[in-house]
């Protein structure tokens, strides 16, 4: 096993990306902040796996990594089915012939309610989502995190300043945020000390999404049992209102593609000795 002074002396000069060689599973990438961080990996040199519930636009992202000169698969399904994560596995160490160095556990969205209105369906399902669903998948990824083959792992965990400070009408999505959190931390105590493996989170505030678009434009992702969910925030209110970027010293929300910046920051090697963080990437508010 190379030395720890040798890997950073190679770490100096990276002609072939950041990521050279690196396998990457990359959840909720068809779209948004997830296609983004997919395009950048790639653009580093990653071998990146496309997971998303959307077969077609999984596809037309690897697509467009594979025609650009990068290396992408793409392997779709629902992060709630406990027999697609093992696919999802399985696949990936065979794209990486037989290596998995990065999990992004970024698939989900919202679903508001207030506390006295929201429903049993969307708590559990929300949770399953943020929580469970990436718990699973680090799990059945552990056999290829917990190696000592000198080569780098990190597993980054997408969360939300909604689990860090709260937000009226989001009880299930800030738990979840919140408890990510704490699973990141947990990781990073066990799968560090022996195996060197990373383990942080992303808090984003507000970025240009689905998610934080007007709910008039009709936005929506549909539940495993068909039914609907609307995206977006109800026009004028919330993150939509007049003056809504007041407390954010930039005075403006974040693009998709800066949020996927942050992404492949802290998967990259000048975040070596980054773990066990929930690194807010807010433009500056609540600081």
């Amino acid at each position: 096993m190379a030395s720890r002074a040798a890997q950073i002396a190679a770490h100096l000069n990276w002609p072939q990306g950041m990521l050279a060689g690196q396998v990457a599973i990359i959840t909720g990438s068809g779209q948004g902040i997830g296609a983004e961080a997919a395009r950048l990996f790639a653009n580093e040199g990653a071998k990146v796996v496309v997971s998303d519930i959307d077969g077609a636009k999984a596809q037309q992202v690897a697509d467009a990594i594979n025609k650009s000169g990068g290396q992408a698969i793409s392997v779709p399904g629902d992060m709630l089915d406990a027999e697609y994560i093992k696919t999802l596995v399985k696949k990936s160490a065979e794209f990486g012939n037989g290596k998995i160095h990065i999990i992004v556990n970024n698939a989900g969205y919202t679903w508001d309610g207030v506390i006295h209105k929201m429903t049993d369906k969307q708590w559990e399902n929300i949770i399953a989502l943020h929580n469970t669903a990436p718990f699973k998948l680090v799990r059945q990824a552990a056999p290829y995190f917990r190696v000592t083959d000198g080569e780098p792992r990190s597993i980054i965990n997408i969360s939300s300043t909604s689990g860090v400070h709260g937000n009226a009408g989001q009880a299930n999505y800030g738990l979840a945020k919140s408890g990510i959190n704490g699973l990141t931390k947990v990781i990073a105590k066990e799968w560090g000390p022996k195996f060197g493996v990373r383990a942080n989170s992303i808090a984003f505030g507000h970025i240009l999404t689905r998610l934080t678009a007007a709910k008039e434009e009709g936005a929506f992702v549909t539940t495993p049992d068909g039914e609907k969910v609307p995206l977006g925030i109800p026009g004028g209110k919330g993150a939509l209102a007049q003056n809504a970027h007041a407390d954010i010293p930039l005075r403006r929300p974040g693009t998709a593609t800066e949020a996927a910046k942050s992404i492949l920051a802290l998967a990259s090697p000048l975040f070596s000795y980054v773990t066990g963080q929930v690194i807010m990437v807010t433009g500056g508010r609540n600081m």
